[in-house]
């Protein structure tokens, strides 16, 4: 499973100053109320509260005060061989700086290392712009990893940070959620039901949530129900696959006793409705896999409002 999408802020007065001096390849310290220059500047003073207003330029080199060894560098960090991550005291600085280092290996990491800034080879405006630190004297690294974040190329102040965020991980499924899934891939949908309460599950749960026990009990459902809540999303946001506005929902599986999140698609918006009786839309045969996505959405079916006593505990 995989979750992408571009985390996006405003700087604000303090970090757009420091982030417009990286793109102009200058490292600028906030002045705090005991007079302490902090690299990166906070927007306020971390014991007294007050805003910080006072930005100074700081040095491109410092001192390794304390590191750590990184030996097996992942995706997007600074570094694409082996690397230092280390705080360093840069000139003029009474605060550290957290940053990568490029050396060879461990031995030639220590604590009072001098050393210096290598800039990436286009700023952007964002403290990607240091692609990493260099011992005093040493060459300049050739190979560091590339990275997207960063804000457009412009003349005026940096004003816009855009990180990329992007998370993917393996699912293991439980016994219960296996046979869910392998059951879409058949065109049916399986929940569980408690042997104590009765309640059905779907997607289906190893224990009822209500009495602790393990569900047992395997159901098929049909794939009609009731839906109960709603949102109508109007706001476009990047990379979304459908024009707003349009519904997510949870339906009420007949059978089931909780809400099934889905889309509803097949109607205006602004008609959808608690209580209306829809449907599973189903993709064709050839695109199933073991996924929800095998039902596209939901649409109405032309079916009589459900009476509000049958879902109203679902609200």
């Amino acid at each position: 499973m995989r979750v992408d999408f571009d985390y996006t802020r405003s700087l604000g007065p303090v970090l757009s100053q420091f982030m417009t001096g990286l793109r102009d390849r200058r490292i600028l310290g906030g002045v705090l109320s005991d007079g302490q220059v902090a690299v990166p500047p906070p927007e306020y003073d971390g014991s007294t509260h007050q805003p910080v207003t006072e930005l100074v330029p700081v040095g491109d080199e410092g001192v390794v005060q304390t590191w750590a060894w990184v030996s097996e560098p992942v995706d997007d960090q600074p570094l694409s061989v082996p690397f230092a991550f280390a705080l360093i005291l840069l000139d003029g600085a009474d605060v550290p700086l957290l940053h990568a280092v490029a050396v060879d290996s461990p031995a030639a990491m220590e604590t009072g290392l001098r050393v210096k800034v290598q800039w990436a080879a286009e700023t952007r405006g964002a403290i990607t712009d240091i692609a990493c630190f260099v011992p005093v004297g040493a060459s300049e690294v050739v190979s560091t990893s590339s990275s997207t974040e960063g804000s457009s190329i412009t003349e005026g102040a940096v004003t816009t940070l855009i990180t990329p965020v992007n998370l993917a991980y393996d699912y293991a499924a439980s016994p219960e959620e296996s046979k869910f899934f392998r059951g879409l891939a058949e065109g049916k949908i399986l929940g569980q039901r408690c042997p104590k309460c009765e309640k059905v599950y779907v997607p289906p749960r190893g224990a009822c949530p209500v009495d602790g026990v393990p569900t047992t009990d395997e159901i098929e459902l049909p794939d009609k129900g009731t839906l109960t809540t709603f949102c109508i999303v109007n706001v476009p946001f990047l990379g979304q696959k459908i024009v707003p506005p349009y519904v997510s929902a949870y339906v009420l599986l007949d059978g089931a006793d909780i809400g099934f999140l889905h889309l509803i698609l097949g109607v205006d918006a602004a008609e959808v409705r608690m209580g209306m009786r829809v449907k599973a839309v189903w993709k064709p045969r050839d695109e199933w896999g073991t996924t929800i996505e095998n039902i596209s959405h939901f649409e109405p079916t032309g079916e009589p409002d459900a009476d509000y006593d049958t879902y109203k505990q679902h609200l």
